[in-house]
């Protein structure tokens, strides 16, 4: 199976108004990358994966980032990281956890796993556009990713 690197971000939220607020501070900051979102964990590890990649597509692909909640349906969030850390393809994929969960059992877990980043999602909108602007920012400007 080819794997294809992209630009893009993987924005995994079940939440519509998340997702929604996510995809307009990215846009609202100049963060022009393109983004898929999958809503539940099946539809990330398709996309990942290479079952619905979309037309065109050959294989599995790379995004640049992946935005990450935890509270997903059908597989959670944990176990999209899991096995995106324990597959050689994708381990090198970032992985940003953005959540509304500060349960410490959440962070730890999800740095043993191998998250890059845990990020609580702030409720306040400003705070909220902040956090995602330097997200977006820094994992798709300044990080430097890791040469297939």
């Amino acid at each position: 199976m080819a794997w294809e690197s992209n630009d893009g971000i993987l924005l995994v939220e079940d939440n519509p108004n998340d997702e929604e607020l996510t995809i307009h501070a990215l846009k609202r900051h100049n963060i022009t990358n393109p983004i898929h979102v999958a809503r539940d964990g099946v539809e990330a590890l398709d996309f990942i994966f290479g079952t619905d990649a979309g037309p065109g597509h050959s294989g599995s692909l790379a995004p640049r980032v992946i935005l990450l909640d935890l509270k997903l349906p059908l597989i959670d969030g944990l176990e999209v990281l899991r096995r995106l850390k324990t597959d050689e393809r994708t381990q090198s994929i970032p992985v940003v956890v953005m959540t509304s969960s500060a349960e410490d059992s959440d962070l730890a877990e999800s740095y043993k796993l191998g998250a890059n980043s845990y990020i609580v999602k702030p409720v306040d909108f400003a705070q909220f556009s902040e956090s995602i602007r330097q997200v977006g920012m820094y994992w798709t400007l300044l990080n430097r990713p890791r040469n297939a």
